[in-house]
C-alpha cells in the first residue's frame, strides 16, 4: 500500500491559498500524513505543542525565512490558538502554508463563533478502508446524485476479512497480530479516557465513563437508549448524554440519526451507535455493519470536505419496525440505501416498503460471506469487497 493517504492531494491543493485543519481519531495517522506532506515540500518545519522547545518557537513565530509548509500538531491544547493562528495567517499567508492537525477539539472550536471563516478548509482523516488499501490513488468526485458508484470486481475479498479482524487503524492493521491489536486497543482507550478527556474538559466521574465505554460495543448497530444506559450506570440522563457527546467528539464512537419524512413515521430521536474501531465489536454481524458504517461515513465526509456537497449518513426505521441499516442522502434527498447481511439468503422486505414511499434511486444489500452479484426486485445484492471498492 502506498504511503500517501487519500486526503493528501486535496490538502496540497487547498494549501495553495488557505490554511488546512485536519482532525480525526487518536492514532489514525494525522501526524504521519503531515510529515509525509512535509517530505514532499521544498521547505518546511514540524512543530508539536507538547514539546517545550516547539512551544517557545510557536509563541515567537519562529518561521523559516523561505516559503515553507509549517505543520502545527496538537495546537488545540493552547487555549488561545484560534485567534493566534488567524493573526499569523493574515500576516504570513503569502509565504507560509499552515497545516494544523489535532484531536476532535478542532471540531469543537469549529462549532463556535468562527473568526477564521474563509481562511481555512477542514478535513476529517479516517482509518484505512478497503478502497484506500486496494485502490491507492483512487479518488471520488461527485457532481450530483445521478452519480453511479464505480464498482471493481477483481479485488481480493481477503482484505475485508483482515479489516474485520484487525480494524482499519494503521498500527494493528499493518501488524495483523492479535497480540498487537489487544495491546493497542487497551492503550488507545486508556489515552482517550485518561488523557484526552482531561484535556477536553473537567469530568469528575472518569471511572463511570470507562464503564460506559465498556458497555458500548454490545450496543453497536442498535438504536441507542440513553435511559437504558442511565439505569445500567445509575447516573442521570444529563450525565449520560454529556459523556456520550464527549466520546463522540473524541472520535471513540459516533451516532447516526434516522431519516425523517412525512411519508414514514420514523423514530425521530433514537440514533444508532457505532465505534470508530469496529474490531472492538464482539458480534460478527454487528461488527460487519459497523465496518460498513465507517466506510460510508468516510465516503460522506470526503465528499463534504473536498467537494462541499451536503452528504449525510442516516438510517431508516419506522414505528412499525421496518428498518434499513443505512441511507446516504445528497443535498437533503435520498441517494442510496444499504442493508448489511452476513449472507444473501433473501431480500429484506423493508426495501420495498421504504423504496416505494421515499423514491430511493438505488438500493444495495451488501453481504460478507457470499460472492453473489445480482439484481433482485430492484435491489442489487453485492459482495462486500465489490461494494466497498467504490467508496473513498
Amino acid at each position: 500500500m502506498t504511503k500517501a493517504r487519500y486526503l493528501e492531494t486535496s490538502i496540497n491543493e487547498d494549501l495553495a491559498n488557505k490554511m488546512v485543519f485536519v482532525a480525526g481519531p487518536r492514532q489514525v495517522g494525522k501526524t504521519t500524513m503531515a510529515k509525509s506532506l512535509l517530505d514532499r515540500a521544498a521547505h518546511g518545519r514540524y512543530f508539536n505543542w507538547d514539546n517545550r522547545d516547539h512551544r517557545r518557537e510557536i509563541r515567537r513565530s519562529a518561521w523559516p525565512a523561505e516559503a515553507s509548509l509549517v505543520v502545527l500538531d496538537e495546537l488545540h491544547k493552547w487555549r488561545g490558538w484560534k485567534s493566534w493562528i488567524k493573526g499569523e495567517f493574515d500576516v504570513h499567508h503569502d509565504r507560509i502554508k499552515f497545516l494544523v492537525t489535532g484531536s476532535a477539539r478542532l471540531d469543537i472550536y469549529r462549532s463556535g463563533g468562527d473568526s477564521l471563516q474563509g481562511r481555512y478548509h477542514h478535513y476529517r482523516l479516517h482509518p484505512f478502508t478497503f478502497a484506500e488499501i486496494e485502490r491507492p490513488g483512487h479518488t471520488v468526485s461527485i457532481g450530483d446524485m445521478d452519480h453511479e458508484l464505480a464498482f471493481t470486481t477483481d479485488l481480493p475479498r481477503a482484505t475485508v476479512d483482515i479489516l474485520m479482524q484487525f480494524g482499519g487503524f494503521p498500527e494493528p492493521f499493518l501488524a495483523q497480530s492479535p497480540r498487537t491489536l489487544r495491546r493497542w486497543q487497551k492503550e488507545r482507550l486508556d489515552r482517550v479516557l485518561l488523557e484526552d478527556i482531561r484535556d477536553l474538559e473537567e469530568v469528575r466521574a472518569i471511572s463511570q465513563v470507562q464503564v460506559l465505554a465498556d458497555l458500548l460495543p454490545e450496543r453497536v448497530g442498535s438504536p441507542l437508549s440513553l435511559n437504558s444506559l442511565r439505569e445500567d450506570l445509575d447516573a442521570s440522563h444529563r450525565a449520560i448524554s454529556h459523556w456520550m457527546d464527549i466520546l463522540d467528539r473524541l472520535y471513540y464512537s459516533f451516532r447516526i440519526l434516522p431519516w425523517t419524512s412525512k411519508h414514514v413515521r420514523s423514530l425521530k430521536r433514537m440514533p444508532k451507535l457505532y465505534l470508530w474501531d469496529w474490531s472492538e465489536v464482539p458480534s460478527e454481524g454487528a461488527r460487519f455493519e459497523n465496518l460498513v458504517a465507517v466506510h460510508l461515513l468516510k465516503f460522506c465526509h470526503f465528499i463534504e470536505d473536498s467537494e462541499g456537497h451536503r452528504v449525510e449518513l442516516r438510517y431508516l426505521r419506522d414505528r412499525a419496525g421496518h428498518e434499513i441499516d443505512f441511507l446516504v442522502t445528497f443535498d437533503g434527498k435520498p441517494w442510496f440505501a444499504v442493508e448489511t447481511k452476513l449472507s444473501a439468503n433473501r431480500i429484506d422486505p423493508s426495501y420495498r416498503y421504504f423504496k416505494d414511499r421515499l423514491e430511493i434511486p438505488r438500493t444495495y444489500q451488501v453481504t460478507l460471506e457470499d460472492n453473489r452479484n445480482a439484481l433482485v426486485n430492484d435491489v442489487q445484492i453485492i459482495p462486500a469487497h465489490v461494494f466497498l471498492s467504490a467508496l473513498a
